[in-house]
């Protein structure tokens, strides 16, 4: 199993309208996004209910898929992103990177296959329309089928059964479920809002905010940070011009949840600056960090904080 790191890669299929291509992941930053300038927030300025969150560009699902016609787990990406005309679509295979030659699709709606090592893979999808919440990923009046060979390997979306019905062939399902969820947020204060599952028979989504209160740029040193989830402080960091990274245990239903930040980059790269926050699953108590599980992958949770001009 490769780390989770290195399954994002750019080795990917991209599925958008027109208005996406051409636009690297830095081109659809705004220039300015919520609250105000410096740090992290004044702790004088607007109270936490009226403060803007950051705005989300991209969202990456990383899931694995237990195929019957190979050994190891298959691993697929799926990367929303959006700028202010267009959301877009890329699909990746973190095992075939140099196989095939990543294509560039312009419409909402389709189908392609190609040829990534002995295998055939055809994509189908329909997000034409789609809706939205906050992020760049749909939540509703979506599909998304990944057909590896003969076999299923991934289905999403609520219009997915409808797709299935239509469907002129009769495959398999192949086991899946998503190991990672990385977004990539960007404003110039440092305020997070998401949802998340870390429970395999979870049924609900727990809200997580991320906060980062006082101090100005490059003095993180009267800074807090603020990890709430379903509106329950869980973590509080102070003085973060050293405790830029650290991490803490928590407790998500009964289970041990993993929390790293690394808040350097936000603090001593200037007016771009970024911040990288992990929320992991461990599997028990009894190894000191996730790190230690070889055999088990939780979900894990990435959220990446860019620091707008």
């Amino acid at each position: 199993m490769r780390d989770l790191t290195s399954c994002f890669s750019d080795h990917a299929i991209k599925v958008s309208d027109a208005s996406c291509s051409g636009n690297s992941s830095h081109s659809i930053f705004p220039i300015s996004a919520a609250g105000g300038g410096g740090g992290c927030r004044s702790s004088t300025s607007r109270s936490p209910s009226t403060d803007q969150p950051s705005i989300q560009i991209s969202t990456t699902l990383l899931f694995k898929s237990k195929l019957s016609s190979v050994i190891n787990p298959l691993l697929i990406n799926l990367t929303w992103s959006r700028n202010q005309l267009s959301t877009c679509l890329s699909i990746s295979f973190p095992e075939f990177p140099h196989s095939w030659k990543p294509a560039f699709l312009t419409d909402k709606k389709g189908k392609h296959s190609f040829l990534a090592s002995s295998s055939t893979i055809s994509l189908h999808w329909d997000f034409s329309s789609a809706t939205f919440d906050q992020g760049p990923d749909p939540i509703n009046n979506f599909y998304v089928a990944v057909i590896v060979d003969f076999e299923f390997a991934l289905l999403l979306g609520d219009q997915i059964e409808e797709f299935l019905n239509k469907f002129s062939e009769k495959l398999p399902v192949a086991e899946f479920s998503m190991i990672c969820r990385k977004e990539q947020v960007v404003g110039r204060t440092l305020y997070s809002i998401t949802r998340a599952r870390f429970g395999d028979g979870e049924i609900v989504d727990h809200e997580i905010t991320i906060r980062c209160r006082g101090g100005g740029l490059n003095d993180g040193k009267d800074a807090e940070l603020f990890v709430f989830i379903d509106k329950k402080r869980v973590v509080h960091a102070t003085k973060l011009n050293w405790n830029f990274r650290g991490n803490q245990t928590i407790f998500i239903d009964g289970s041990p949840v993993d929390v790293m930040w690394d808040m350097y980059g936000w603090w001593f790269s200037g007016m771009v600056g970024q911040s990288v926050f992990m929320f992991r699953k461990r599997s028990s108590l009894d190894s000191r960090l996730w790190l230690e599980e070889q055999g088990t992958v939780g979900f894990s949770l990435l959220i990446q904080a860019f620091r707008s001009p």
